[in-house]
């Protein structure tokens, strides 16, 4: 037979369905030894027949070589002739002692025969002697073996298992059974009875409730098991077995008291009934006879069995939930010289037991998947798809096995979640329960070769309970996204605030209170397409994710080059203080509004698909696009600094001068200090950002978002609260909306007790 490694790339073949259809219309996916009919069938060559139907679509079925020789066979090589089987074919040669007269030493029928006797004892016998020497000799001749076991000829006791050999047949004990004594086993002669599986215990003995666990529906479930164990008997293990499965299902449908235990509680009560079932049903099918057996009970739950003697040849089995492909030799227990046991319990039930798990992700796993979505991914939430499939074999050391094993896993596929989503996966997962008593779902050692309609291909080199599930990855901080949402949320209000006190405050009109109207426009526009749209809901960037990405991006350079407006009127006012004013409206209007929309147009030609990514809608990493944001921000933050040393430089100029002019001169150290706490509130939280290199360092990814998400509560506290003449607005709104009159006296008493508070700090011109 084929190595299973053969047979399971085959079977990954069968999956890439794109490929099958550029083949030329013929599947390239058909096991060895067999051919394709079409792109989706195969069918076993001459001399191999099909584990399944003749032409079958199954990837896990196999093409096994026919044994013509063996009975009941149609091949009769005549004459002192025997026949040899061989890979897809068979040939006859004489038998020992005698050879052809002419011709080749191997042909195919008994017309080409023309073995002769040479010196053999038998040489001058005749035809008709020959003939008569009795049916047990015929094979010897190359006549067709009577199957004694099948036809019912033979003569063993009913305490044991008849096994057919050439010409004969020989009676041994079944697993469980032994001799009686003073007679042999595996002869004619051999009379069985009950062995003891373990000396004074039955397979249920050790499998009891798992320590440190109370629950009333628990204890009765073991007690029940106990009870059956009692009665157990060799030569009634199927029906124990039945009994057992109803068992479970009774436990899985009733839970009880059980669904009010923690969840790592219920994931321990799960692994300790996997572990026990996969020991019971080990010990109960190795006291059955060699035949496959299949149990289907009335809630779904399904055991598939296979008990044969050891091999080295692939065998496919499984039921409705599962089908498995694997290397006979493989279920082989080290130095147990009976039939070997491989089983597959399935179980729909055990889900509720198994919710609210998590999902182990391998290092390479996790940085593809941050990789495919540009960032952190903060592990996965799981939905199983399919029933728990519990593999168990004769051979207990499966951690790591001789060759790997393939399966094909059967699940539900939702209407409305037929492909998919960016964010979401199907995988082969296996339930872990580690030294540190933390039980998951985990991949490591098991692998996806596809999926289609319902039914998934893995591979594993281990054994263990096995599922399908749907990872839904969790490619943010919900932390993070919850401060960003509050954050934002209170930064808009605070926005709006600005907004309106710039407009509506009169004494404080002017070229400075224009640009910070209008930064506080652009970010208020900004966080509120931030807050509505930033999250990609498509799994592709459609038109709408682009569309929100490129209005973040000219919103934000808006701002930026708004705050360079402000460095530019501190240049006009401090540096250029006595060659006349600064820059008048429509010019900050033309470069504020004018030069984002130019980068963002040229970003925009050069690279539309850099606007959005698959998890949200902003600027892609891919081919360095990110600069057409980071870029200028950097250039503007930069000028602006260079602005406000300039500016500070000057002023201690000016106020080192025998008579400066210190009204316009405290005018203008109030506005650049105002100015730099702005550009450290705006650009240094954005070049903070920068720095940001890791996005697994939390720390760093906190202080980013906390900085950037108050913006908004910043402004309005540095231009609106600490500036006087806005505060005696405020008070004159708040007396309005109180229904009281504002009166000279109220206003001359505010001003002079006002003036009294502040007189040591020498207010300016500017309302500070």
């Amino acid at each position: 037979p084929l190595p299973l490694s053969v047979a399971a790339l085959c079977v990954l073949l069968t999956l890439s369905e794109a490929e099958s259809q550029n083949s030329g219309g013929c599947a390239r996916w058909c096991p060895p030894n067999a051919t394709c009919v079409d792109r989706n069938a195969c069918r076993c060559k001459p001399g191999f027949v099909s584990s399944s139907e003749e032409i079958f679509t199954d990837p896990t079925v196999t093409c096994d070589d026919i044994n013509e020789c063996a009975p009941p066979t149609k091949v009769f090589c005549g004459k002192l002739a025997d026949c040899q089987n061989v890979e897809g074919s068979y040939y006859c040669t004489c038998s020992p002692g005698y050879a052809p007269t002419s011709g080749p030493k191997t042909f195919h029928s008994e017309n080409e025969n023309t073995c002769q006797g040479k010196n053999h004892p038998m040489s001058s016998f005749s035809q008709g002697t020959l003939s008569g020497l009795g049916q047990g000799l015929t094979p010897f001749f190359g006549s067709p073996d009577v199957d004694e076991c099948s036809s019912g000829q033979h003569r063993c006791h009913p305490s044991t298992v008849c096994t057919n050999t050439v010409g004969s047949y020989r009676c041994r004990c079944r697993p469980g059974w032994k001799p009686k004594p003073g007679l042999p086993n595996n002869q004619n002669i051999t009379v069985c009875e009950a062995a003891v599986l373990f000396p004074a215990e039955t397979p249920f003995t050790n499998w009891t409730p798992p320590p440190g666990i109370h629950s009333r529906t628990l204890s009765r479930f073991f007690d029940k098991v106990q009870d059956l164990g009692k009665d157990f008997k060799p030569d009634s293990a199927k029906d124990t077995i039945q009994k057992l499965i109803e068992l479970v299902d009774e436990l899985m449908e009733d839970r009880g008291d059980m669904d009010d235990l923690a969840p790592p509680v219920r994931h321990c009560i799960a692994t300790h009934l996997l572990s026990g079932l996969e020991d019971v049903l080990r010990a109960l099918a190795k006291t059955m006879p060699e035949e496959p057996v299949t149990y289907r009970s009335p809630s779904g739950t399904e055991l598939s069995l296979v008990i044969q003697e050891q091999g080295n040849k692939n065998v496919t089995m499984g039921q409705s939930h599962a089908r498995m492909l694997l290397n006979w030799a493989v279920a082989a227990r080290a130095g147990d010289p009976g039939p070997s046991v491989a089983g597959i319990f399935s179980s729909q039930n055990m889900e509720e037991l198994l919710a609210n798990a998590s999902l182990d992700l391998e290092p390479e796993k996790q940085a593809q998947l941050e990789e495919i979505h540009e960032g952190p991914v903060h592990g996965a939430q799981v939905r199983i798809l399919s029933a728990v499939n519990s593999v168990f074999l004769s051979n207990t050391n499966t951690e790591k096995l001789a060759s790997p094993i393939t399966f094909a896993f059967s699940h539900t596929v939702s209407p409305h979640h037929k492909t998919p989503g960016s964010r979401e996966e199907l995988i082969c997962a296996f339930w872990k329960s580690d030294s540190h008593r933390s039980r998951h779902w985990a991949t490591t050692g098991c692998r996806m070769l596809g999926s289609q309609n319902g039914s998934t291909t893995c591979q594993c080199s281990h054994l263990s309970s096995f599922a399908i599930l749907m990872a839904h990855y969790d490619v943010q901080d919900w932390k993070l996204a919850l401060i960003t949402k509050v954050g934002l949320a209170l930064s808009l209000v605070c926005l709006l605030l600005c907004i309106l006190t710039f407009l509506l405050v009169r004494p404080i009109q002017g070229s400075r209170t224009t640009i910070h109207l209008h930064l506080c426009i652009c970010l208020f526009v900004g966080s509120a397409i931030f807050l509505a749209g930033i999250e990609n809901q498509s799994d592709e960037v459609g038109l709408r994710c682009r569309l929100v990405a490129g209005l973040l991006h000219y919103c934000f350079l808006a701002a930026f080059c708004w705050m360079s407006l402000e460095g530019l009127e501190l240049y006009f006012l401090v540096v250029r203080v006595f060659q006349g004013q600064g820059l008048r409206t429509r010019w900050l209007c033309l470069i504020g509004y004018g030069v984002p929309l130019l980068i963002v147009a040229i970003s925009a030609a050069s690279y539309s698909e850099g606007y959005g990514r698959t998890s949200f809608c902003w600027l892609s990493l891919k081919h360095g696009f990110l600069w057409s944001f980071l870029g200028p921000v950097i250039f503007i933050v930069l000028c602006n600094a260079v602005i406000f040393v300039t500016t500070v430089w000057k002023l201690a100029q000016k106020f080192s001068e025998i008579s400066p002019d210190m009204k316009k001169l405290k005018k203008a150290r109030v506005l650049t200090i105002t100015a730099i706490a702005q550009l450290f509130v705006l650009g240094c939280t954005w070049a903070f950002g920068l720095f940001l290199f890791n996005p697994h360092n939390w720390v760093l990814s906190y202080l980013f978002t906390i900085l950037n998400c108050v913006q908004g509560v910043f402004l309005y506290l540095l231009h609106c609260l600490l500036n006087r003449k806005v505060r005696e607005e405020y008070r004159k709104w708040a007396c309005l909306i109180a229904g009281n009159k504002y009166s000279e006296f109220a206003s001359s008493t505010s001003n002079t007790s006002h003036h009294q508070m502040t007189r040591g700090l020498r207010p300016s011109e500017s309302g500070m």
